[in-house]
């Protein structure tokens, strides 16, 4: 079982001349959805400094294009929460390039059982996966055949779960995409049937289709059109093994994006009984 643990956000490109930052993108994130949010930036000496990502044209009031101006890593910045206002200034706080910047991810749940947050992508998965552990350790519950955790940290870089020890199959934890043609919702359990890297495993997709009609889990089997997972890399890295993808719906990815407590519990039921079957 794989979930990855990406380094996603932001990276400093350029000190500008008065004190602000020019960044470059980690992973794919929808830039024009980070217009405005908090951040963090976290610098090599360990120190950490406050901020807010902005368009060069933040203000109606001073800016005819304030409104209209797209929103990319050449035309937003990072605006400081320190008093800055020369490239010397920011240097002297111990910022450099290559330096990381956090977004601020505004976690929420509500009462509706909607969870609000960035980054459900991957890091849901990984909640789901941790709980597994739990599961099986609370009731003592051996899995039906020799079972392999792994977080991956390079799945937005590409090559995700490429190296990995022996197995015979690899289900990847991941999320479900939502939107145009797909049938998912962020209520359901997506299992992925192909995406960008081809088809995954018949055999496997057909075991997690059963086995979610078998429990009446709110399911949807889906073909993603622009999307790589950790079984995807190891696919291409050369491994002779069996791999699927499942994942909760999750709207809005690489944005602001929201699944529901509903997708959340069948994806853990639907990966509870593969692993126990």
């Amino acid at each position: 079982l794989s979930a990855h643990v990406d380094t996603l956000g932001l990276m400093v490109k350029a000190i500008n001349s008065d004190g602000s930052l020019s960044f470059t993108p980690l992973g794919g994130p929808i830039l024009a959805t980070y217009d405005g949010e908090y951040c963090t930036v976290h610098t090599r000496r360990g120190n950490k400094y406050t901020g807010t990502i902005l368009s060069t044209s933040p203000s109606s009031h001073v800016y005819s294009d304030a409104n209209t101006k797209t929103r990319n890593q050449d035309t937003m910045y990072v605006r400081l929460d320190e008093v800055v206002y020369s490239k010397k200034d920011t240097l002297a706080l111990g910022i450099e390039n290559g330096d990381f910047i956090s977004i601020d991810p505004k976690f929420e749940l509500t009462k509706s059982g909607y969870i609000k947050t960035r980054f459900l992508d991957d890091k849901a998965s990984v909640f789901i996966l941790l709980e597994i552990l739990r599961y099986l350790k609370e009731n003592n519950i051996t899995p039906s055949a020799s079972l392999e955790i792994i977080f991956s940290t390079y799945e937005e870089v590409g090559h995700g779960a490429a190296n990995i020890p022996e197995l015979d199959e690899l289900l990847a934890i991941d999320m479900g995409c939502i939107g145009l043609t797909l049938s998912c919702t962020e209520e359901m359990v997506s299992i992925c049937a192909k995406d960008s890297g081809g088809p995954y495993d018949y055999d496997m997709i057909t075991s997690l289709i059963n086995i979610a009609k078998e429990r009446e889990l709110n399911y949807a089997v889906d073909i993603y059109p622009y999307y790589g997972s950790d079984g995807t890399a190891a696919l291409r890295a050369g491994n002779d093994i069996k791999c699927a993808l499942i994942g909760a719906g999750i709207q809005a990815s690489h944005g602001m994006e929201r699944t529901h407590l509903k997708g959340i519990i069948n994806t853990f039921e639907l990966l509870k009984a593969y692993i126990t079957k």
